[in-house]
């Protein structure tokens, strides 16, 4: 009987290794394993602790004022899982057969099967059971299980701490490059290994250390199980400089099993999505929300990289993909983890601070475009540093995850400083003009979300996010006054009175003929992309054509102006948005994974059902069934968030503020039903979608008014 929990080998067309090893990886979001053939390490096999990142200079053929000046980028640490296997004379096994692989969503183990053959013919099946600790996020357990097939006798196991050899540098930008400039401290006796990586120039250490001595021997008999477990720890990220921890590995793999079934039945408990109708897009979502939870940052010190902890795609860095496609889940089913991975931004708040003045902008914080350590590490500022709306992205996530926990001490602590210094920058970085002889606001030279079109001036979607970022500090500080509370940061009411006046005059056009928000100034003004004479294997466009190529087109990467669109439904009217969606839609490649779950959420929206459905089915298998063809890389996390919500927020028509939650039916006629639980202002909330009927209840918490379908309802 198929289970959507758990995820087979059979249930995957797709059977490269490397492919396969992302798939199957598992994390905490502390480190990851990726599921490499046990006996075959690889180059994109082994561990990756989240933020251990070494640095280089980035060399640029003519360099210039303000230019990144280092990548940062993740290192591959040895494989956990890697084993080898003799005979008594010494003839190594080999892989003979993949025989099975699961990965079971709801216990965290992956389990993965496989025969063995030397080259005398004997053969072995090999069961190897991997799971991480959850809250003990430094352990790790590995239990392998040997069936001699056909022979008795000794075999020989070596599991050493070692590294592959590092594949050749490619040309492809989503990938990381590779780092020689590692330092590697082994240290072994009969009860165990351990090894401490130091990085050169970013001057960081970081260890692994497991219980298996280097080598030992075994007796096996045919057709009779022998089963051995390694223990294992991925200790902290500390300074160089500071003597190393002393590791602590787990009790047993059963305890640490138990750890994370706690986790993974409280994870499930507090933010399932129950899909009734299609097995397969319900074990996507719960695959996808699985892997989200398995990459965030819980320590307030680190993020979720683009490829989590899947593998090193993009080099680890963080985007704006956190706050705008991920954290929204945690938001509203862990407060506790989305208030972490808002932490982070504010302990990188001094370098944002130092990037805006390097950009010649007095006041305020620009936080980097993409990072580790919060210093700007994207070599191309036209789709990099240029897309300064990561600021209001920020400052929208950090309004939204107020809205649904009136957290005021966060707010206090950290969030009320990060709107107001991304606030202060907006107002400096941008300028008074006249259009038609009417005084607008307005910001030049910006990239927007869409990558295919740079350096612009007044993107929409950029103007629109920095309003609402403005509109956030004025917000906050009567939210403060209201509660008795002193508005923080000594802010005055002019101060305020001059964030609402710039805001006020942001300009924001609607075009006169066409009545669409145009993208930017220019760009209704470009002739439209040839598609119709652009064959499928030039997609994604920026891997075959000159950025020039695609900068003088009317283009679309992704979702831009439908992602303002999208975001503030309650300033942007549905016919509004009924005609940027119309204009947009046949310009966008969706090159990018960020952007089919904004296409279906706004359609579920409008009442465009079969749109809406055709881009959720790819928004939520889309690793599954590798839709952008480099899954081998790592996952997609930002689609992951984007299934979620899809769901949520296009198929539930979730919406909230800090006064009022509102929830409006859009189910997809192929399914049955649809539940889901969400938690808002102190209260955990299970919502069922059926045809016709929407139905709430309250898991706990106080009785709230809740809109559902457009009617006032006490949920109790």
């Amino acid at each position: 009987m198929f289970d959507p929990y758990k995820l087979q080998l059979d249930d995957l067309k797709n059977r490269d290794p490397k492919y396969l090893e992302t798939i199957f990886s598992i994390g905490n979001g502390h480190f990851g394993s990726r599921a490499t053939d046990p006996l075959k390490p690889t180059h994109n096999g082994g561990t990756v602790i989240n933020g251990f990142y070494e640095s280089s200079p980035i060399i640029y053929g003519e360099q210039a004022y303000g230019y990144a000046k280092n990548h940062q980028t993740i290192i591959n640490l040895p494989d956990l899982r890697s084993i080898q296997i003799a005979e008594g004379d010494g003839q190594f096994f080999a892989t003979e057969q993949l025989i099975s692989q699961t990965l079971n969503l709801k216990t965290g183990i992956m389990t993965t099967e496989s025969t063995l053959i030397s080259p005398s013919g004997h053969q072995i099946r090999l069961a190897l059971q991997a799971i991480l600790g959850q809250h003990r996020q430094q352990a790790a357990a590995f239990r392998y299980t040997l069936t001699a097939l056909n022979f008795s006798g000794p075999v020989r196991v070596a599991k050493q701490l070692w590294l592959d050899a590092a594949e050749t540098q490619s040309d492809d930008p989503r990938l990381a490059r590779s780092v020689q400039t590692l330092n590697f401290t082994h240290s072994a006796n009969e009860s165990g290994q351990q090894v401490v990586v130091t990085t050169d120039r970013s001057q960081l250490q970081a260890g692994i250390k497991i219980d298996a001595p280097a080598k030992w021997e075994l007796t096996l008999d045919e057709s009779i199980s022998s089963s051995f477990d390694v223990l294992a720890a991925v200790g902290p990220i500390v300074d160089a400089a500071a003597a190393y921890p002393e590791l602590a590995l787990p009790e047993s793999f059963d305890i640490l099993a138990e750890d994370a079934q706690t986790y993974w039945n409280k994870t499930w408990a507090n933010g399932n999505v129950e899909i009734t109708g299609d097995d397969a897009l319900a074990q996507g979502i719960h695959y996808n929300l699985f892997q989200l939870n398995s990459s965030a940052g819980r320590d307030g010190l680190t993020n979720i990289a683009a490829k989590g902890v899947s593998g090193t795609g993009y080099e680890g860095h963080y985007f704006w993909d956190t706050e705008m496609y991920m954290l929204p889940y945690f938001t509203l089913t862990n407060p506790t983890i989305a208030r972490n991975l808002l932490a982070y931004r504010y302990h990188v708040l001094p370098a944002a601070k130092k990037r805006a003045r390097e950009l010649g902008v007095d006041h305020g914080a620009l936080f980097a475009w993409r990072t580790i350590n919060g210093e700007e590490a994207s070599a191309y500022y036209p789709a990099g540093t240029a897309q300064y709306h990561i600021n209001g992205d920020i400052a929208y996530a950090i309004g939204q995850y107020f809205a649904a926990t009136g957290d005021f001490a966060f707010m206090r602590d950290m969030g009320f400083e990060m709107l107001l210094e991304t606030a202060k920058f907006w107002a400096s970085f941008g300028s008074w003009f006249t259009v038609r002889g009417e005084s607008y606001f307005g910001f030049f030279d910006v990239t927007g979300p869409d990558e295919y079109t740079v350096i612009v001036d007044n993107n929409f979607y950029t103007n629109k996010i920095a309003q609402h970022n403005l509109q956030l500090v004025v917000a906050a500080a009567r939210a403060f006054e209201k509660a008795g509370q002193a508005i923080p940061l000594g802010v005055t009411e002019s101060d305020l009175t001059e964030l609402a006046r710039i805001a006020k005059g942001i300009y924001l056009p609607v075009d006169d003929a066409l009545k669409i928000h145009p993208q930017d100034d220019s760009f209704l003004k470009k002739p439209r992309w040839p598609f119709a004479t652009t064959p499928k294997d030039k997609y994604p466009l920026l891997l075959h054509f000159h950025p020039l190529t695609i900068y003088r087109y009317q283009v679309n990467k992704q979702a831009d102006t439908l992602l303002a669109d999208y975001l503030f439904p309650d300033s942007i009217s549905d016919s509004q948005t009924q005609r940027d969606y119309a204009y947009y839609e046949p310009v966008t490649t969706h090159d990018s994974s960020l952007s089919r779950a904004i296409f279906s959420a706004v359609a579920a929206r409008l009442g465009m059902a079969d749109k809406a459905y055709a881009y959720f089915t790819d928004t939520a298998r889309m690793d599954l069934v590798d839709l952008q063809g480099n899954a081998a890389d790592g996952l997609h996390l930002a689609n992951l968030g984007g299934s979620w919500l899809s769901i949520i927020t296009g198929f539930a028509g979730v919406k909230y503020t800090g006064a009022q939650l509102s929830v409006t039916n859009h189910l997809p006629e192929q399914w049955e039903s649809l539940a889901f639980i969400i938690n808002y202002q102190g209260r955990a909330l299970k919502f069922t979608l059926t045809h016709g009927t929407t139905t709430a209840s309250l898991e706990f918490g106080e009785p709230i008014d809740v809109v559902i379908d457009g009617h006032q309802t006490v949920v109790s």
